[in-house]
């Protein structure tokens, strides 16, 4: 179910990254937060005026109980490592890249255009190695590290990937017309 548009009061002191600095904070118990988007295993909130994002492993300081794929999706630690040899399914990774959010925008990195390369490279040791090449719709974006090591842990969990390099370029440059049709549609940009 989604709780995005539900008002909620936190149940304990959560851990939160404020949007879109990147700074981390700490949501104290009894706080009141609107749930503005719950995307891709994590939660934003509007607290105090601020955005936050709150990782879905902490869904319980929301009094939600966040599913155990969003649970894995969020702590990497908690996922099994994939068999490392073997073939990559290409449109496996391109699937969950399309479960990795900007906090700020309701569209997955893809539709936005946020994905320019995806490269799988089979090692001399027979394990596969996945490059991607992304950029950010802002250069300056705080959330940018947060995001970039989503992709990276979602796409670690991807079978037969062992290893995964994020380049994060700013060439070309970013806009709006790379953005998928859908995504412009759920944006209200046609």
């Amino acid at each position: 179910m989604n709780s995005a548009g539900n008002t909620i009061t936190t149940t304990r002191d959560v851990d939160a990254i404020l949007i879109p600095l990147g700074t981390p904070v700490t949501i104290p118990a009894g706080a009141m937060v609107l749930i503005t988007q719950e995307l891709g295993g994590t939660y934003t909130v509007s607290v105090s005026g601020n955005l936050a994002r709150i990782e879905g492993k902490d869904a319980d300081a929301l009094g939600l109980s966040g599913s155990s794929d969003e649970a894995a999706a969020s702590d990497p630690a908690k996922t099994e490592a994939p068999a490392a040899t073997g073939p990559v399914d290409e449109q496996a990774i391109w699937d969950v890249l399309k479960t990795c959010y900007d906090p700020e925008i309701p569209v997955n990195i893809v539709d936005l255009g946020l994905v320019y390369d995806v490269h799988i490279v089979e090692t001399d040791a027979g394990t596969n190695h996945v490059d991607i090449v992304m950029t950010l719709t802002a250069p300056g974006c705080g959330m940018g590290p947060f995001i970039v090591d989503d992709v990276r842990a979602k796409t670690l969990a991807v079978e037969h990937v062992c290893d995964v390099e994020v380049d994060l370029v700013f060439e070309p440059v970013w806009d709006r017309s790379m953005m998928s049709d859908e995504a412009r549609l759920q944006l209200g940009m046609f």
